[in-house]
């Protein structure tokens, strides 16, 4: 740490940055947020080149190895891709290395690949009470509901609900997704603005019902697992409710841990 590089974060830098940077969190933590602020109010859009690291350090006058830790953690967090001799980028679900980060089903002969969607609705509704309190919004407020089944080589495999903010989703309609061939998170990141960066899971054994073994074609009573997923964006800020029913016959569902 170079010397007084502390003090300089809070007393230079026009100001703005140091208003945001808590003085009791370690250096490396204060510029961490600082770069997350830029990524959150999109001054470095998803897959464009960030500042280097050395141009970083004289913006926020702090030690290059300062902003190299800041930049470590934000790797680590999937928020940042480091590309050798090429610079870091801010993340995006548009790459190829990312359309898996959210799917944990993974097929038993290990083959990995993205399933094919059929969307059964997408409306507008008023959030009922549980669904406000998971996504932090008023209850009544507005949300879209989404619903398809997601089929693996033609076998049904997923039926997975949504519900999303009304607020940040204007706009996308059954037609949309339809259309749009790529992951859903990619389209919600290109066209909505948002980014999920990380999610919280429940899981637990579950028997399908009539109305799930019909779009599952499975018997009812089957053995499913469900998953219920809360999204986040920057800031902590949960903009996607998802219930699934996984089918589990051919594959498995994949967790690493470290």
């Amino acid at each position: 740490m170079q010397p007084n590089e502390s003090k300089s974060l809070q007393t230079s830098d026009a100001d703005s940055y140091s208003s945001a940077a808590p003085t009791f969190s370690p250096l490396y933590q204060q510029i961490k947020g600082l770069i997350t602020q830029s990524l959150q109010t999109g001054e470095w859009k998803p897959g464009e080149l960030i500042p280097s690291e050395i141009e970083l350090a004289a913006r926020f006058k702090v030690s290059q190895g300062t902003v190299r830790k800041a930049i470590d953690e934000l790797s680590a967090e999937n928020l940042v891709v480091r590309r050798q001799g090429k610079g870091t980028f801010v993340a995006t679900h548009h790459e190829a290395r990312s359309q898996f980060r959210f799917l944990r089903l993974v097929p038993d002969s290990g083959e990995r690949a993205y399933p094919e969607n059929k969307i059964i609705e997408v409306k507008r509704l008023r959030a009922p009470a549980e669904v406000a309190r998971l996504l932090e919004m008023k209850s009544g407020e507005s949300v879209v509901f989404l619903k398809r089944v997601q089929s693996f080589s033609g076998v049904p495999t997923i039926l997975e609900e949504l519900w999303l903010p009304g607020s940040i989703f204007k706009g996308l309609t059954i037609e949309r997704l339809n259309e749009y061939k790529g992951p859903m998170y990619a389209l919600f990141e290109s066209e909505f603005g948002t980014h999920m960066i990380r999610a919280q899971e429940e899981i637990r054994a579950v028997c399908a019902s009539v109305d799930v073994a019909d779009l599952l074609q499975v018997s009812v009573g089957a053995p499913l697992l469900s998953v219920e997923r809360i999204s986040f964006t920057y800031g902590d800020r949960a903009v996607e409710l998802r219930r699934g029913l996984y089918l589990t016959n051919a594959h498995h569902y994949r967790n690493e841990l470290s």
